[in-house]
């Protein structure tokens, strides 16, 4: 059982992320691989994914049991803000965390009875790898960095519409249930594994833990890959997030259409076609011109009949006007709605 204790002053800070984190994504998706459970969500995924895993992973495999726990340092709270964000920041991780987090797996694998001649707690591991990460140089950590975004890119890149759709979903509901009725609603309103009796936030878990946040708030993150119970971070020092499973409903994982985009040109014309595609993550006008290679002119006009067929919005943003995708437009442009019937949303970008 995981409980969580609250303050009133942590009710203040409960805040949702703005979308999936790929590294939580990418660590939770490598238990989906190697499970059989989730068949009809997770079954296509995993048969393509695995087609596609030609790299390393016995790596991941040791950092990364098929249950119990892993290493907090392969999720920084930098991974919020995108894959490259999360990566350098986990090349960034202190030797003497590396080495404590890494005794600590060992420890429960059991690793110290199995090895019981090694003095050194952080080499305590069946694995060679670790035992490098484990000495802190940079080379084995640039490579757990390399094996990471290989894996990302085969296990979750080619799904991150679908995956940032549901959790897009997810906290549009959460979203609704804070404003109508504050932070004990939203709380309330989660997953059933997941049951809000204030103060406390008790949750189905493999271990007892006890959270106790101390006013610092608590971050809620929804997972695609997250599966049955929720995830919290083992060292209660740091940021406090709260993974939690987006609801499925036995829908199964699409794989990436490569002919989608083609058939949205043909439909509205290819130039157009970029141009939607150019707005996915918002842009301003010049930026629309420079990506589709268009005339600044011919940008603003692309964008006007966009914004007239309702598939684009467009706000002043200082001196310049900034385009979004609608949820009709950006249903478009990844070939429809998700299975649920609930449409990806975009937000602005304002760099």
């Amino acid at each position: 059982m995981l409980r969580i204790h609250f303050t009133g002053k942590d009710l203040g800070g409960v805040r949702m992320a703005g979308g999936p984190d790929p590294l939580w994504e990418t660590i939770l998706s490598f238990h989906r691989i190697r499970d059989r459970r989730g068949p009809l969500v997770f079954g296509e995924w995993r048969t393509e994914t695995r087609s596609r895993l030609n790299g390393e992973t016995r790596l991941l495999s040791a950092l990364v049991p098929q249950r119990g726990y892993f290493p907090d340092f392969l999720t920084p709270s930098e991974g919020r803000h995108g894959l490259d964000a999360g990566l350098e920041a986990l090349r960034a991780t202190a030797p003497e965390r590396i080495r404590a987090e890494l005794a600590l797996l060992a420890e429960n694998r059991g690793a110290r009875k199995a090895r019981p001649a090694r003095k050194d707690p952080a080499r305590h591991t069946d694995s060679p790898r670790l035992a490098d990460l484990a000495d802190g140089e940079p080379a084995p950590l640039a490579r757990l960095v390399e094996v990471l975004r290989a894996y990302h890119r085969a296990a979750i890149e080619p799904y991150w519409p679908h995956i940032r759709a549901r959790a897009d979903a997810d906290r549009a509901l959460r979203g609704r249930a804070l404003l109508d009725g504050g932070a004990d609603e939203l709380l309330a309103t989660l997953p059933p594994m997941l049951r809000w009796r204030a103060p406390v936030l008790e949750a189905d878990y493999p271990v007892d833990r006890e959270l106790h946040l101390n006013g610092r708030g608590l971050r809620l993150q929804p997972s695609f890959f997250c599966r049955s119970t929720p995830v919290v971070l083992h060292d209660p020092a740091l940021p406090p997030v709260l993974v939690y499973p987006v609801t499925h409903s036995d829908v199964p994982v699409p794989h990436e259409r490569p002919d989608a985009r083609l058939s949205l040109g043909r439909l509205v014309g290819h130039t157009r076609s970029a141009v939607l595609e150019a707005i996915e993550h918002g842009c301003t006008t010049s930026e629309l011109a420079r990506r589709t290679a268009v005339s600044l002119a011919s940008a603003s006009q692309h964008a006007s009949v966009l914004r007239e067929a309702g598939l684009v919005v467009t706000l002043r943003h200082g001196s310049s006007v900034l385009h979004t995708l609608t949820p009709l437009g950006a249903a478009l442009l990844r070939g429809g709605a998700s299975a649920d019937g609930c449409y990806a949303r975009n937000g602005p970008v304002t760099s």
